[in-house]
Order: C-alpha cells, then sequence, then structure tokens
C-alpha cells in the first residue's frame, strides 16, 4: 500500500447492485490503470447511525483508500435506511450485496480471490453483522473485516459512552446515538439479537480476521474495543487498535475518520497480512 500522501489516479464509476428486496446505489473506486483485474475487493458501507447517509458519506476517505491500494478495489454500497424500513432491513441489504459481488465479478474487475467487509460506525455495525451471517448461512467467504468506530452496543452501557463530558462538542452523541437505535430497532426485542447487537452475541467463532479500529476522543471506543476482545478469546484473528484524537472542527465530522493517514496506515498493514495468507480455494 503506498502512502496516503501520494495518491494515484483513480476509476469511479456509479452502479446498481441487488439488496435484499431491490437494487441499491453504488460506487466502485479502482485506482491505478483501468481494465486490470484486482484480487482484492473491499464492499464497504457508510455511516448515519442507520437512519441517515449516503454514498457521499465516506467519499473522501474511500478516495484516499482506492488511491492507495492497487490491489484492492472497494465498493461502497447503499442500504434500506430505518426511515423506510428498520432492522433487519439494513443487515439483509448488506449480506445480499456480499452475494451480489461474488456473483458478478467480471462486471466489477475483480478475481473472486479476496473478499472483505468494511464499514464505519452503523456501516461498521452491518460490516460486523453481515460477516456473522455469511458463517451462518454458508457464505460468501470474507477473507478479513475492518471495523472503524463501530455502533455495537444498543444499550449504549459502556464507560466511553456513559461518561461524556457534559462541557464537550461530543455530548450530545449519547443522545445522537439513542435516537438512531429507537429508529432501527422499534421493537425492543431485537436489541438482544446478534445480529442488531453483535457485541452480546455469544457465537463468534469461525469469523474472518478482524481490523478494529476506535479512536481515543471517541465516544464508541469502549464498545469497539469489547468486541475485538471477545472476537479474540473467540480464537479470530483479531486487531485493535485506538487511534490518537483528531482535531475536529465540528462533532459530527467524527465519522469522517478525519485521522485518515493513522487510519489508512492501520488498515493496509492489515490488508497485507491478508495478501501474504492463503487465498480460499
Amino acid at each position: 500500500m503506498s502512502g496516503a500522501l501520494n495518491p494515484v489516479a483513480l476509476n469511479i464509476r456509479n452502479l446498481e447492485v441487488a439488496g435484499a428486496a431491490g437494487p441499491l446505489a453504488a460506487r466502485l473506486y479502482a485506482g491505478g490503470a483501468p481494465g486490470s483485474k484486482r484480487d482484492g475487493l473491499i464492499v464497504f458501507f457508510h455511516s448515519g447511525g442507520f437512519v441517515g447517509g449516503d454514498l457521499d458519506e465516506a467519499d473522501e476517505f474511500l478516495r484516499h483508500l482506492a488511491s492507495c491500494s492497487l490491489q484492492q478495489l472497494v465498493l461502497a454500497s447503499c442500504y434500506t435506511l430505518a426511515t423506510e424500513r428498520p432492522f433487519p432491513a439494513a443487515v439483509e441489504d448488506a449480506h445480499a450485496v456480499l452475494k451480489w459481488v461474488k456473483k458478478n465479478k467480471a462486471k466489477l474487475g475483480w478475481t473472486g480471490k479476496r473478499l472483505v467487509v468494511a464499514g464505519i460506525e452503523a456501516g461498521a455495525n452491518l460490516a460486523a453483522v453481515s460477516a456473522l451471517m455469511a458463517r451462518d448461512r454458508g457464505g460468501p467467504e470474507l477473507a478479513g473485516q475492518i471495523l472503524i468506530m463501530p455502533m455495537l452496543d444498543p444499550g449504549l452501557s459502556t464507560c466511553s459512552m456513559r461518561e461524556i463530558p457534559a462541557d464537550t462538542s461530543l455530548a450530545c452523541v449519547a443522545d445522537t446515538c439513542a435516537a438512531s437505535y429507537r429508529g432501527y430497532l422499534p421493537n425492543a426485542a431485537d436489541r438482544s439479537h446478534p445480529y442488531a447487537s453483535p457485541l452480546q452475541s455469544s457465537r463468534l467463532k469461525n469469523l474472518p480476521p478482524a481490523l478494529i479500529l476506535s479512536a481515543e476522543d471517541d465516544p464508541l471506543r469502549d464498545e469497539a474495543e469489547h468486541y475485538g476482545a471477545k472476537l479474540a478469546s473467540c480464537g479470530v484473528t483479531t486487531t485493535i487498535k485506538r487511534l490518537e484524537p483528531a482535531p475536529l472542527q465540528d462533532a459530527a465530522d467524527r465519522n469522517d475518520c478525519a485521522c485518515k493517514a493513522a487510519a489508512l496506515h492501520e488498515i493496509g498493514s492489515f490488508l497485507g497480512t491478508l495478501d501474504e495468507a492463503p487465498v480460499p480455494s
């Protein structure tokens, strides 16, 4: 993975993928010369607290990622927002997209060898859950999962979430997360479902290697790290990294991964380990 400060030319195109109940908008990023097939594909799901967000949400970050990783294609996909249909619509979409990319390798310019699922915030929840679903439903086989500041605990019970100083720009985060979960999980019984709250899952074995990125000052930090610890205890190869705080002009920008250089470095290192691993037959 080349340095984040030396990006190469990008080829970007919009397309449609198949969700669980119909087509979804998607965007494919490819760095370097067009036409050549890539062994790696990262499927990425955006933030927005399950109730908002779109393909532009992480566009700048994904441009950096694709331009600095010439062996990987990056596909960002929309999913059904809770304002249209609540859980489990979004997670069913996420799994459907993974199945779609496996069936449409030629259209994407992908060899089909290595598939990684990724996301940020609510999208990282969907990435984690789609890894569970792929295991439970017999595929598609994943080489890895990248979870950036994931939302994994509808109960908002961790210390980093409960102990947000009231006089900081992050004071509203807990309220925002609570409102997001009310929209996504209107049925209280769903809040303990492992496909809604993977942190509560008691079945975390046989999952793909995970990279989990949190930030020192992020309220989602503890749930990210708790999930990583649970994965590791179940024998899943897991890398947990807590990034230094990034200066933000607006608290809402926390999910834009302002610490791009550090995040890209960790993702590049993680992908490098996957490249060295045996390719699934």
